[in-house]
């Protein structure tokens, strides 16, 4: 078992917070990991003004791209390093096996490696001339941002939002989610350590654990604070961007998903079937991008579905510390009882379950937050089943007559993140591809991720996008400069 932070980071100090105390407990086994102090309002203001300087200390302010581009790469290094440390606290904190936390640690560690490539090779722009001048944008930093973030992969969301804001020049204000502290102070505590072998201001970053009603709306509201990244549920996204519409500053938000995935009747119905398991119950079912919608030809439904339901009942549901583990536990007791309450609104409604629909049975499973992989079909796509995200491994199976008939409900919902199409024919990929409203479309695969690709949501799953060379402008106020190439005086005041 890992050692565990009870220290937080407020300004460049690592102590306890002045806020209530919060247990964090293991979703395998139900025993608490840690107790630490969570931060309070006076704490987010002691971290926020002490960003603030940092943000304008000469030792971080005067540093060249290719300077800053140095620490992150720095940071990459140290991460990649503690990446079994690291993954080690993530299984603790969030459940997750092993695997995945390791390949969640990698990725944060690829992400600073990246932005510092981006940072290092990033132009500004000589614009068009249209007089007698010469004119350039040049892109300076906010100053002190916010980044929130949700509870289902810490390590890799901290690092898509602090690497590109580091890289911009800004101070990072960071609230994790309650349930999973530890591993963003565990990353807090090797970015910390980079910037202490620069003798670079600690204050840099700052690592707020605590309530989103508390920690979370004492950060968006803060008047130092210039710009907010969020990732999490629909509704506080909204709460956040009315914040940031109040104060009139820049805001990211990546929420929700209820994505369609697609099964046409000429696909490669093995890998389809291996993709669709995967796209759903890896993460068990915990992340915004799961494909929970399944969608299939009418002529290979009953087959298809039928070795999909055979699948899911043999997949190997155990903590993420064993390494035979396919479907790890759910990230609290209280998110479980949540996603089963879900599955009991379907059954109500109509809803057959295939397969799973209840807790595992079991000594090993009795203290744990575990649920079965779950398939429900018989329900209609308007079902709150089919139209709200659920969060956890439970995939609605529905039927298709013909394109129009899929594209029609697959676009039936207030989300708009992820898409997975399974076909064998290239003409039919490309016209999904653009008829289904989503940011991002899987062909044959699911969940690729690569931090040079953009990724956002449509509608009510977000607004603005991370990752890519953008990424760091995103976290940067843009100014023009006129340099004048006249000896003439303007015109009436000379």
């Amino acid at each position: 078992m890992p050692r565990f932070s009870t220290d937080i980071l407020i300004g460049g100090e690592w102590r306890p917070g002045q806020g209530a105390p919060l247990v964090t407990t293991n979703p395998a086994t139900g025993q608490a990991l840690a107790t630490l102090n969570a931060a309070c309002p006076a704490d987010v203001d002691e971290a926020a003004r002490a960003a603030a300087r940092a943000a304008a200390d000469p030792a971080w302010r005067d540093l060249l791209p290719h300077q800053r581009a140095q620490v992150l790469s720095r940071i990459a290094e140290l991460v990649e390093e503690a990446a079994g440390e690291l993954a080690a606290v993530q299984t603790a904190d969030t459940g997750k096996t092993l695997a995945e936390t390791k390949a969640l640690a990698l990725s944060a560690a690829a992400t600073f490696r990246y932005t510092a490539a981006a940072l290092e090779t990033a132009e500004e722009a000589l614009t068009p001339s249209r007089g007698a001048y010469v004119t350039m944008s040049r892109y300076e930093p906010i100053g002190v941002v916010a980044a929130i973030n949700p509870w289902n992969s810490p390590v890799a969301s901290d690092a898509q939002k602090i690497a590109p804001a580091l890289a911009a020049g800004n101070a990072v204000l960071l609230k994790p989610a309650a349930w999973t502290p530890l591993t963003s102070l565990a990353l807090g505590r090797l970015i910390t350590r980079a910037l202490d072998e620069r003798a670079l201001p600690a204050a840099l970053l700052s690592v707020l654990p605590g309530s989103g009603r508390v920690v979370g709306d004492a950060i968006a509201t803060h008047p130092l604070v210039g710009r907010i990244g969020f990732t999490g549920g629909t509704e506080t996204g909204r709460a956040i961007a009315a914040v940031a519409a109040r104060k009139l500053i820049p805001v990211s938000l990546e929420l929700g998903g209820k994505s369609p995935t697609i099964v046409r009747a000429d696909a490669d119905l093995q890998q389809a079937l291996a993709g669709v398991l995967f796209g759903i119950f890896s993460a068990t079912g915990q992340s915004c991008i799961a494909g929970s919608r399944l969608f299939v030809a009418r002529e290979i439904y009953a087959e298809f579905v039928g070795q999909l339901v055979e699948r899911a009942r043999a997949l190997r549901v155990g903590p993420g510390t064993d390494p035979d583990t396919q479907v790890g536990p759910l990230v609290h007791h209280a998110h479980r009882d949540a996603v089963a309450a879900y599955v009991d609104l379907a059954r109500a409604q109509g809803g057959r379950v295939r397969c799973g629909g209840a807790a595992p049975e079991g000594e090993a499973y009795r203290d744990g937050a575990y649920y079965l992989p779950t398939v429900i079909d018989g329900l209609p796509n308007t079902a709150r089943a089919c139209q709200e995200e659920i969060f956890g491994p439970v995939l609605i199976a529905l039927p298709y007559d013909d394109e129009d008939d899929l594209v029609r409900q697959a676009n039936d919902s207030v989300y708009g993140l992820a898409c997975g199409i399974w076909t064998r024919d290239h003409r039919a990929a490309w016209r999904l591809a653009h008829r289904i409203e989503a940011g991002t479309v899987w062909i044959n695969t699911y969940k690729q991720f690569s931090i040079a690709t953009p990724f956002g949501g449509m509608k009510d799953s977000g607004l603005g996008t991370e990752k890519g060379r953008d990424a760091i402008r995103a976290y940067q106020r843009q100014k023009s400069l006129y340099w004048s190439t006249s000896d003439a005086p303007l015109p009436w005041a000379g």
